[in-house]
């Protein structure tokens, strides 16, 4: 559509607007990736943070070779601008159509409009976003269909790793002994402690950790201090310092750690513990061991997940980034255990 002459300006200029959308979409799909680890909907991936004072300035080496391999595909296989117009549009305009449901979310839930004013409202632009959208329907077959093809497998790669962590939490909480069952339990046949404090992360802090009875059964020995710690991740950007960390003192050198940490937060479990000196637990790292549990899965006839979705979750499980480097724990202060799981 460019004049002759001003043909190669305009390749330069598009390019260097390519260069600036990319990059947005980089530091989107960066930012989405950690948001949606943190909230339980992807598996622990490798994130580096590339600046000491910008907490959001961060990087995921696998999420940038997926996208340059896609990008990379994409081209060859569409070929040509024109031929990737269609792809395009389908993306944009479903884009825009979720951009307004999620308008409606935030009017209602977060500004309290009423029901009627809001449903108003977001008709205007529904409506427009559903022309759109409708006009650009019939180009589905002719390259629409990618971004419908992409949306699904995203979607079913985070549906599948929600719900089979819900099912092996559940499953893992179904063989877990009650912990006060097993506090008790220490006045009547106390193991030998030994000196230090050993820590043990837990989803269930009502329950005894696998790892916790595994070093027992192993090694036969017990810290003198104990420490049960119990991460929850809240649905909102930033938990205030003041109301992260709960600390519980429990009975016969036991002690529960809650720390609450937003979906935009960097959980760091050696610094968190190193503030708990003011409620009572005091913490030196070079005197602590971190146990950590790693779980083989195994499929079952009784699963709740269908056959595929299990063996794509288990394959995810165990690409998983490794607890210790998610969380922040010194490799040299970190003993695993290791324990099969039928699923």
């Amino acid at each position: 559509m460019a004049p002759e002459p001003l043909l190669y300006p305009m390749v330069g200029l598009a390019t260097l607007a390519t260069i600036i959308a990319s990059q947005a979409v980089i530091s989107g799909a960066f930012s989405l990736t950690k948001q949606a680890v943190q909230l339980g909907y992807s598996p622990r991936i490798h994130i580096v943070h590339t600046s000491e004072k910008e907490v959001g300035q961060i990087y995921v080496p696998n999420v940038n070779w997926l996208l340059l391999g896609a990008v990379i595909a994409l081209v060859i296989g569409f070929k040509s601008s024109s031929a990737l117009a269609s792809a395009y549009g389908i993306a944009v305009t479903l884009t825009m159509m979720i951009d307004t449901l999620l308008a409606f979310m935030v009017v209602r839930s977060l500004w309290h409009w009423r029901l009627g004013t809001a449903v108003v409202f977001v008709a205007v632009f529904f409506t427009v976003d559903f022309a759109f959208f409708s006009a650009n329907s019939v180009k589905i077959l002719d390259g629409g269909w990618f971004p419908l093809a992409m949306g699904l497998v995203v979607h079913t790669l985070l549906m599948t790793w929600k719900r089979g962590r819900a099912a092996l939490t559940e499953r893992m909480q179904v063989d877990t002994m009650p912990l006060d069952l097993f506090i008790q339990s220490m006045a009547y046949d106390p193991p030998h402690r030994v000196e230090g404090t050993g820590v043990f992360m837990t989803t269930n802090p009502d329950g005894v950790p696998r790892a916790l009875l595994h070093n027992m059964l192993h090694n036969k020995v017990l810290h003198e201090r104990v420490v049960l710690v119990n991460v929850i991740t809240e649905d909102i950007p930033y938990v205030p310092a003041s109301e992260c960390i709960r600390v519980e003192a429990l009975q016969h050198g036991f002690y529960r750690v809650f720390l609450r940490y937003g979906f935009k937060d960097d959980p760091d479990i050696p610094a968190a513990l190193a503030r708990c000196a003011p409620h009572g637990l005091p913490f030196a790292l070079m005197d602590s061991s971190f146990f950590l549990g790693r779980e083989n899965l195994i499929p079952s006839n009784g699963s709740v997940l269908s056959l595929w979705r299990l063996r794509l979750f288990i394959v995810m499980f165990r690409n998983a980034h490794s607890a210790a480097d998610f969380f922040c724990i010194p490799a040299n202060r970190v003993v695993e255990f290791g324990t099969q799981i039928e699923l």
